[in-house]
């Protein structure tokens, strides 16, 4: 009997490739870095396609895989795969919906210590041979309160170390169960009151209709003046010109940015405003993270090609 070929398009972790091996079923084949009509050249005759957040798996990648029965995503956000030409085709798209939580809630909590303390700008002026200890004045997370949007994987992650920091903790997410927003001591209310009592606000959504441009000039005018914001998300759920106006009136005193609405950026404004702190979308970047979801992706796309066994599915086929 032949093996279904797997395509792996993206880099994932030797540890993922060892977890492929299990299933003598699966050829794997690995071509990073292709662009889109090359990748659609290439995929032949695979049944399964792997991609972390890099590749595009667009409709014309999905229509020339003609043998596809599922695409990976080693990570959770599935907004670069189409996933709506994937369902049409009765193709499958699976997620690792926890593997790199707490990755990306560690850097959340990581953005917001630097903020509150400047620790970049500190360290600058150390590095530039100035001693500067009375021009920087922080703040304290302990007895603040953080304003969450969304506590899925990685805001509960989230949720968690900042009551474990000492803070008080509400979140807006419509999909979230009273009792998982009780066991994690949050207090799940609407948005506008989650921006006007919010020291701290951190962004743990995924990008969808609902949450495209939710946090606009409008949102952070209902915010105290000189709160935090922090987007380790999505691009394209903050407004980036509205948040750097905020940024420039004073109403947001500091925000941490991990992702854009373009990546790299178009406009390189917002990550060169002296009041971010920004980083290349690095909230899934640790080993231990890139492990995980490796692994998880590799067994999932075994399970479902030589067994029929579906885990963390994006959408239905029939």
């Amino acid at each position: 009997m032949a093996k279904m070929k797997v395509f792996v398009a993206d880099a994932i972790a030797k540890e993922g490739v060892a977890e492929f091996s299990r299933f003598p079923e699966l050829d794997l084949v690995v071509k990073t870095g292709l662009p889109p009509a090359e990748l659609a050249a290439a995929l032949g005759d695979a049944a399964g396609l792997v991609v972390r957040s890099a590749t595009q798996a667009s409709r014309q990648v999905i229509e020339a895989g003609k043998a596809l029965k599922v695409i990976g995503r080693a990570g959770a956000g599935v907004d670069n795969i189409d996933v709506a030409a994937a369902t049409e085709r009765r193709i499958l798209v699976l997620n690792t919906p926890g593997g790199n939580a707490e990755a990306a809630a560690e850097l959340a909590v990581g953005l917001m210590f630097a903020l509150a303390r400047e620790i970049p700008r500190a360290d600058a002026s150390m590095k530039a041979g100035t001693w500067e200890k009375k021009g920087f004045s922080g703040s304290e997370l302990l007895g603040k309160t953080l304003g969450l949007v969304g506590i899925g994987n990685v805001g509960g992650a989230v949720a968690r170390m900042a009551r474990g920091l000492g803070m008080t903790v509400v979140a807006f997410d419509p999909d979230a169960k009273p009792d998982k927003a009780a066991a994690l001591g949050v207090r799940l209310t609407a948005l506008d009151e989650v921006l006007a009592s919010a020291d701290f606000l951190s962004v743990h959504a995924p990008k969808t209709d609902e949450t495209r441009n939710l946090l606009d000039a409008k949102a952070f005018a209902q915010m105290k003046t000189g709160a935090f914001v922090v987007n380790c998300a999505r691009g394209g759920i903050v407004v980036e010109k509205d948040l750097a106006a905020a940024l420039d009136a004073g109403k947001v005193r500091g925000a941490g940015v991990d992702v854009y609405e373009k990546e790299p950026p178009v406009d390189w404004a917002l990550a060169k405003h002296p009041k971010v702190i920004a980083t290349p979308h690095l909230g899934a970047t640790t080993g231990e993270a890139q492990v995980n979801v490796s692994v998880m992706i590799a067994r999932q796309i075994g399970a479902y090609l030589t067994r029929g066994e579906v885990i963390n599915a994006v959408n239905a086929v029939t």
